[in-house]
């Protein structure tokens, strides 16, 4: 085999992302919870960066007022004071002992930084903590009065409760699973199935709604008879159908429907619900005169800087292979920290750029409501603020902003165009708009369908499908006409 060296030239294209792009690419898409756990995260990791406390605020940004005219950072959001070179003179402190500090340093998420808390109570007993489906169903099982095989029984039929509160395993693997009889298990689920809440341990939708009727009162027969026999008629509110087939008076239908109706479907669900956040706004719209003006909100994400001591201390240490060592990894958290401060501040000033071009495009949208918004697309945003389709995708994000029309996600501000006869054409969400005006305003007992929807917009000057009407009903979670029909 023979072996030869050759020399070919090649030219190629590489996209190379350095760890300052990728940093704030990260920090761009995040929203504001997100950034603030981030911030707080690098601070405790990163001992140069501190948070510059609120009541020296107003004193740092009148210095850098003072110092820049009236041109003070916009975004107001991260001060950092100038670079330095970090091989200049110390100032007189004493040698810093970077040996001791590498070896005493202690990250403050770890056993030893908490020594002085020894005493103090734990985090877990100052947290109220909810209770469970399985814990609130433990705890009925534990007051009742069963045998021990009834009682070890019990507990597999809770342990197999899924988030919905319904069985998800058969009598026959419990009854394995217990070392019991299916006959035992099936008499240990009735006595389940009467626990809190009303409906638990049913093992479909039917056997769910009838352990509820039990609630129902006097009209108890008719709710069980229409849950056997006519749930698909329920779906369709075919109640003419039901009163028919059962000989009963379309009233008493009606009344039994409505009882149903407040029946919970999902049993289990009230104890697994998500805590709500509440939603903060990235930039306020406020009106100034004639003009609308972006403010960013400032409030809860720390301000920071680095810190002047380490600054200092960077360049008094040289000589010894400790001391090196130690100089190096100041230098390292230094423009660790620096670049961090520096993407917070270029992620402020570019949601405030979009944000500013948003309301250029809509500002009929501001002043006169739904009504008036106007299709947009990501390259129109782009090309005014003179950026790339992808790094508007990620501004708008998870971004939220509060105006005098209410609280958006900067994405609501985005949607295609229709055309409209005689005038210039309108946004998607403001004919879904006109589309759930119309049916808030029908006739229950004759609602819309979607023919004659898409019949009325068209003598609007709006030609849209009949499919499209359905899709927008369904975007906004519109039932159709024929389970949208009450009789009275």
């Amino acid at each position: 085999m023979a072996f030869e060296l050759r020399q070919n030239l090649k030219l190629t294209q590489q996209l190379i992302m350095t760890p300052q792009l990728q940093q704030a690419i990260k920090l761009l898409q995040m929203s504001r919870l997100d950034l603030v756990d981030a911030v707080n995260q690098e601070i405790e990791e990163n001992p140069l960066l501190e948070e510059i406390a609120s009541d020296e605020i107003p004193e740092i940004e009148a210095k850098i007022e003072q110092a820049n005219g009236e041109d003070a950072p916009p975004e107001g959001l991260s001060v950092v004071q100038s670079q330095e070179e970090l091989t200049g003179e110390g100032d007189g402190r004493e040698e810093f002992d970077w040996d001791g500090y590498l070896e005493d340093y202690v990250p403050s998420g770890s056993a030893s930084a908490n020594r002085s808390e020894e005493n103090a109570p734990l985090w877990e007993t100052t947290v109220a903590g909810k209770t469970s489906l399985a814990d609130h169903l433990m705890w009925q099982l534990m007051l009742s009065q069963f045998t021990e095989e009834e009682r070890r029984t019990g507990e597999q039929i809770i342990g197999n409760i899924d988030e919905k509160g319904y069985l998800a395993a058969s009598l026959e693997e419990i009854a394995a699973a217990a070392k019991t009889t299916p006959a035992i298990a099936e008499e240990v689920l009735r006595k389940v199935q009467e626990f809190d809440p009303p409906g638990i341990a049913a093992r479909d939708l039917r056997e769910c709604l009838l352990i509820q009727t039990k609630l129902a009162g006097d009209a108890r027969f008719l709710v069980e008879k229409i849950i056997i026999n006519h749930l698909d008629d329920l779906k369709t509110r075919n109640y003419e159908h039901i009163a028919k087939k059962l000989k009963e008076s379309l009233k008493d239908v009606i009344a039994a429907v409505k009882i149903i109706g407040n029946m919970d479907p999902h049993p289990g669900s009230v104890y697994n619900e998500e805590r709500i956040e509440s939603i903060i706004p990235d930039v306020y719209v406020v009106k100034s005169g004639d003009e609308y003006k972006v403010l960013l909100n400032e409030e809860g994400v720390p301000r920071l800087r680095i810190s002047n001591y380490y600054r200092e201390i960077a360049g008094s240490a040289k000589g010894e292979t400790g001391q090196d060592n130690g100089r190096r990894y100041i230098k390292e958290r230094m423009q660790s920290a620096s670049w961090l401060i520096k993407s917070i501040q270029q992620r402020q000033r570019t949601i405030r750029r979009v944000a500013e071009s948003i309301v250029r495009f809509q500002r009929d949208f501001f002043d006169r409501g739904i009504e008036a918004l106007k299709p947009l697309i990501l390259r129109d945003v782009a090309d005014d603020v003179e950026m790339h389709e992808s790094t508007i995708s990620r501004v708008v994000t998870n971004k939220y902003m509060y105006s005098p029309q209410g609280m958006f996600e900067l994405k609501f501000f985005f949607g295609s165009g229709i055309h409209k006869s005689g005038c210039d054409d309108i946004s998607s969400k403001s004919v879904q708009e006109e589309i759930k005006r119309m049916i808030a305003s029908e006739d229950p007992r004759k609602p819309l369908s979607d023919e004659k929807i898409a019949a009325s917009l068209e003598a609007s000057g709006l030609t849209i499908a009949r499919r499209t009407i359905a899709k927008y009903r369904d975007i906004m979670g519109v039932l159709p006409s024929s389970m949208r029909k009450k009789y009275r």
